[in-house]
């Protein structure tokens, strides 16, 4: 009997642990990038000469960072709703959940590491100077930045020298 119990509690552990290697890696503890996908990709943008430009008097956001946004969210099936404001703001509403994803002139060496997560630095995005410019995204959100950060591979300017530059990315 004692035999027969050993079995079947190690055939039960070993369930346990074959289930729990179905898990789904990178993960987002609050499912952003499956709420993204077919729906909305909530942006914030942060002024920044070269990257990010605001209509000031629609607050309608253009430059080769909101290009770079805008190709992501289609390529995920979703439309861009933006949030203008300083990068304080922005990191606040990262922090509040009200944002997904936040750009401007942010670089590598951001203060805001400790609050948000960073990307890896982009040092090819047009306007950049080639400065190593990064994504800022809620702490946690793994399946978004990874997604987010294999389209940026696939960009372009990620794969050819900088003109900016003259470094190869």
């Amino acid at each position: 009997m004692r035999r027969l119990l050993a079995t079947l509690m190690l055939m039960l552990m070993g369930v346990g642990a074959l289930s729990a290697c179905s898990l789904s890696i990178p993960a987002d503890p609050d499912g952003t990038l499956e709420r993204v996908s077919g729906g909305v990709l909530r942006a914030g943008a942060s002024p920044s000469d070269g990257l990010i430009d605001i209509d000031e008097r629609t607050d309608a956001v253009s430059g080769p960072l909101a290009d770079l946004v805008e190709g992501f969210a289609l390529s995920r099936g979703a439309r861009v709703e933006w949030t203008v404001g300083s990068e304080e703001d922005l990191v606040d509403a990262l922090e509040e959940g009200r944002v997904d994803l936040a750009v401007g002139g942010m670089t590598d060496a951001t203060p805001w590491s400790d609050r948000v997560s960073v990307t890896r630095g982009f040092p090819g995005i047009p306007g950049s100077g080639g400065r190593p410019v990064v994504v800022l995204l809620p702490l946690g959100e793994n399946a978004l930045q990874f997604a987010l950060e294999a389209y940026l591979d696939t960009e372009p300017w990620h794969r050819a020298p900088s003109s900016e530059s003259g470094a190869t990315p």
